[in-house]
């Protein structure tokens, strides 16, 4: 059964983004870059909101000419890859993008019951905080960057509810960005 993961670059005080909405701190990193084109490569479809879909059309419109070898990789694998996104404010999208036409749990076990490999990767805190409260994601992968960015969006969605994990993996990057694999005990 394909896994769900919910994977986002990170604070080291916990957010996606910092209190003005910017996520400069997680600028270009050569072996960072590399690392998510490997892990996408892994993904089967992606789930998105509203706010990080319109951040990654960019990759859809992108001028080929102006991009380097490591970005045509990431757009090779990243156009074609089929996504969803759960909007209530969009009424098309562009690309291999469809709007959801259920909700997300039911978005996930239709994706679940169809054949085919790759994970179901979910995208945005917010769509994360309601796969988490329904107990969907299986892994959480947070690449961690050496900032405190004092608030904003956070990664972890603030529930309380407890879910014990067990450590899956962890790289250190030339540029001191950890990365984090977290399993959901069951």
């Amino acid at each position: 059964m394909r896994k769900v993961t919910y994977s986002m670059n990170v604070s080291l005080d916990g957010y996606i983004v910092g209190p003005d909405g910017d996520f400069d701190w997680t600028g270009p990193d050569e072996e960072v870059f590399r690392f998510w084109i490997d892990e996408m490569r892994e993904v089967g479809v992606h789930l998105m909101g509203r706010r990080l879909y319109e951040t990654m059309l960019y990759w859809e419109t992108a001028d080929q000419s102006s991009l380097d070898d490591s970005e045509l990789e990431w757009t090779a694998i990243w156009n074609p890859l089929p996504k969803v996104v759960f909007s209530t404010t969009l009424s098309e999208v562009r690309g291999h993008a469809r709007l959801a036409s259920g909700g997300l749990a039911e978005e996930i076990e239709r994706w679940r019951a169809e054949p085919g490999e790759g994970d179901i990767a979910i995208g945005g805190a917010t769509l994360a905080a309601e796969a988490a409260a329904s107990g969907l994601i299986d892994e959480y992968r947070a690449m961690v960057y050496p900032v405190l960015v004092g608030g904003g969006v956070p990664f972890f969605p603030r529930r309380e509810r407890r879910v014990d994990l067990e450590l899956v993996e962890t790289r250190t990057f030339s540029s001191k960005v950890v990365y984090l694999r977290y399993r959901v005990a069951r």
